[in-house]
């Protein structure tokens, strides 16, 4: 009998942040989210990282509880997760609040979202300071899903760090190890490699795979990583797969029967019809679409931007009207990691970098703005793997004779206050102590109310945007003759009722 392989999805949240800078709005998901509950995924990775908050109020202009909700209601069959850590303020210096923390993690447990949690190995995941926020997920009923990062162009990611993660991994009881490949840099011979390693030392707990169509290996390495014992897929639907985001579902499965394996009751019609209507989405916003199948890229891995990363990255150029310089940003990037002693391009390094190398482009001149995480990085904040030892000695001592390394040096002294402080004085802080968790939450991670108040302004009548995804090949037909310049007139007829369009007249 067949062995069954299983398939996580990442549409709506790495599929999104890789091909769409984590702008696939929330109505979309909306649209397509009870399909999405009916194709027989494995589980479903949606966007509820503090960062994609932020994301959803300050740009997508809409409300991320309301989103929370929605998809608890409308997915009720499929186990549901994100990547999350012991914090709502990503990467503060001045300290995460354990109570609204722990207020957060409980909330989307409530609303039925909180049921897979993924750590990253790159950011000490299995150090004691994460035991509370572990211990506090799993009492909550969320599965813990270790990811083993990797990565190449250091001496530090060798064989026996694979190893030793995994080890890890077990030691701290998670249910399911997964090799995480951002940079989508694994290829046929890295991933047997690697995965054989891992499923020497995981003990028998079940392993998964993540990796991006980055460097256009993704497809080939999947199909070796269930010869080597993987038995769990990150994939995603169409237009947010392949590009820099995962390889697709359909592509994926009958790769995987191909190989001889079972794929169990996995709908691939109708994943393909969530496909067809995402993409009638996306014209409708004026989101890119033509994505994939990707080709191979040398350049990958010599710059090693992770596909989501990139894809911001470019966003954010573009509102600096810096579009046109993306090629320079990125070799900047490049000789950032060759100073700052190799970090491994993934979050949050990976978004230091590139921060730090649009800055050094678009003032002309590097390092004249020094982010405070590279500051925060030379002064040692980052823990020992993260590569900071080996940084540039002259860069070093640059960084930590800045005015403003002492100022962060006291904040840091002074995060337990903030790691510390009871909820009920932090509420009073952020408006009233009658205010909703939600709405505390929200302000606490947004720092105030000024974006929050730009965001309710749009959402008056309703939390988000709405979309149908409904195919209309009228209204396709209608579109594309009014491009026409010689065409200044349309009627169309239907039993005894016509309509007329005419252009206006210049």
């Amino acid at each position: 009998m067949s062995e069954t392989v299983h398939f996580i999805d990442t549409t709506t949240r790495d599929g999104s942040q890789s091909n769409w800078a984590a702008g696939m709005p929330v109505g979309m998901m909306d649209a397509v989210m009870e399909d999405l509950d009916k194709v027989g995924y494995r589980a479903l990775d949606i966007p509820y990282m503090p960062l994609q908050f932020k994301k959803i109020v300050r740009d997508l202009k809409e409300d991320p509880w309301e989103m929370i909700k929605m998809i608890g209601k409308k997915a009720p069959n499929t186990v549901k997760g994100s990547m999350l850590g012991p914090g709502l303020r990503v990467f503060d210096t001045g300290g995460n609040n354990r109570e609204a923390t722990t207020l957060f993690l409980k909330l989307l447990a409530e609303y039925g979202v909180l049921q897979r949690v993924q750590l990253m190995s790159n950011i000490n995941n299995a150090s004691p300071t994460w035991k509370w926020f572990i211990d506090l997920t799993r009492k909550l009923g969320a599965e813990i899903v270790y990811g083993v990062c990797y990565y190449i162009g250091t001496t530090r990611h060798t064989d026996e760090l694979y190893a030793r993660k995994t080890r890890e991994a077990v030691e701290l009881g998670a249910d399911v190890i997964y090799l995480k490949d951002a940079g989508g840099l694994l290829d046929v011979e890295s991933v047997r490699r690697v995965m054989g390693i891992m499923r020497e030392n995981a003990n028998g707990i079940p392993l998964e795979i993540h990796s991006h169509c980055t460097a256009g290996m993704a497809d080939a390495v999947y199909a070796e990583a269930v010869k080597q014992g993987c038995r769990g897929f990150h994939t995603g639907i169409p237009p947010l797969a392949e590009g820099t985001a995962q390889p697709t579902i359909a592509n994926t499965a009958e790769n995987m029967r191909a190989l001889g394996f079972d794929i169990g009751g996995v709908d691939i019609e109708r994943a393909e019809s969530i496909s067809k209507r995402m993409y009638r989405m996306a014209k409708e916003e004026g989101l890119p679409t033509d994505f994939g199948p990707t080709r191979y890229q040398v350049a990958q891995y010599i710059h090693r931007i992770p596909g989501g990363v990139a894809s911001n990255m470019r966003h954010q150029l573009k509102e600096l009207h810096l579009e046109d310089r993306v090629d320079e940003v990125t070799e900047e990037c490049v000789r950032i990691c060759a100073e700052m002693g190799e970090p491994h391009m993934i979050t949050p390094y990976s978004q230091y970098v590139c921060t730090q190398a649009a800055i050094n482009v678009a003032l002309g001149e590097r390092y004249k703005v020094v982010i405070d995480d590279f500051i925060k990085y030379a002064l040692g904040f980052s823990g020992p793997e993260s590569g900071s030892a080996d940084m540039d000695p002259n860069l070093r001592d640059r960084f930590c004779g800045l005015p403003r390394a002492e100022q962060l040096k006291e904040i840091a002294r002074n995060s337990s206050i903030e790691l510390n402080k009871p909820l009920k004085d932090l509420r009073n802080e952020y408006g009233a102590a009658n205010l909703s968790d939600e709405e505390f939450l929200l302000r606490y991670m947004m720092k105030g109310t000024e974006e929050i108040d730009a965001m309710r302004a749009v959402t008056k009548e309703y939390p988000f945007h709405r979309y149908t995804g409904v195919d209309s090949p009228i209204i396709d037909l209608i579109d594309e003759l009014s491009r026409q310049p010689k065409i200044t007139q349309l009627q169309v007829q239907f039993q005894d009722k016509t309509l007329t369009l005419a252009k206006e007249s210049l």
